[in-house]
């Protein structure tokens, strides 16, 4: 059920594209590869599918425009919370906008974080590395769409996001990084660099995103 969903929802969403007369090349989980002529679409017709599924409402559509085969070359995203209709989108170097109201990510970190850890399948190792936050921080949270909760911490909602399953595609979150990138947020690799990474369906990805520098700082300590 879940992969039909994932199929029928990519397929709409390259139809429109076509329509519309866009022939960037389409990255996409199911469809992996379309060559096009210029440009990259980068796209995740539905992250969260099991929520979707299941009927929780917390999934969305994520899709990304890059102008080269890397995420820093990202320059516009779009993500819609499927569930309640809000509309998240960002360009690069214009800001980060909910329905057509600018936002941000906290610029200061609180005494009382509320932190997004992704934990679904992890490996006991990352457990443990994962431990010293979970137990220091006050609020955990695991909504099960990283695209939409990286969304959350830019409009400040959550003060970090941490996925270190070394799971996670470049589709997942091309258009939430750059998203949360323009709302202030920084995103940094499992080794502690700015984040980057080709776009290729095959690549994996570790990564963490912090809303401001005085939240790095703390997780850091913690690891």
């Amino acid at each position: 059920m879940s992969r039909r969903i994932d199929l029928i929802a990519e397929k709409t969403v390259i139809d429109i594209l076509r329509k519309r007369g866009i022939d960037a090349t389409i990255i996409g989980e199911e469809c992996g590869r379309i060559e096009g002529k210029r440009g990259y679409i980068i796209m995740d017709a539905i992250d969260g599918t099991t929520n979707a599924v299941r009927g929780i409402p917390f999934y969305c559509c994520s899709i990304a425009y890059a102008t080269d085969f890397r995420l820093s070359t990202v320059t516009d995203a779009a993500i819609i919370d499927l569930a309640r209709g809000d509309l998240y989108y960002a360009s690069k170097g214009k800001g980060a906008f909910l329905n057509g109201k600018r936002i941000s990510a906290k610029k200061e970190s609180p005494a009382d974080p509320a932190i997004g850890i992704n934990i679904s399948g992890v490996k006991p190792t990352v457990i443990e590395r994962l431990a010293p936050i979970i137990a220091e921080a006050d609020h955990t949270r695991q909504f099960g769409a990283n695209a939409l909760e990286m969304c959350f911490l830019a409009r400040g909602l959550l003060d970090a996001y941490i996925d270190l399953r070394g799971k996670i595609r470049p589709t997942d979150i091309a258009a939430g990084y750059l998203i949360a990138k323009e709302a202030g947020a920084k995103a940094y690799s499992d080794s502690g660099s700015d984040l980057e990474s080709d776009l290729d369906v095959k690549t994996r990805l570790s990564y963490m995103v912090v809303a401001n520098d005085g939240m790095r700082e703390r997780l850091a300590a913690l690891f």
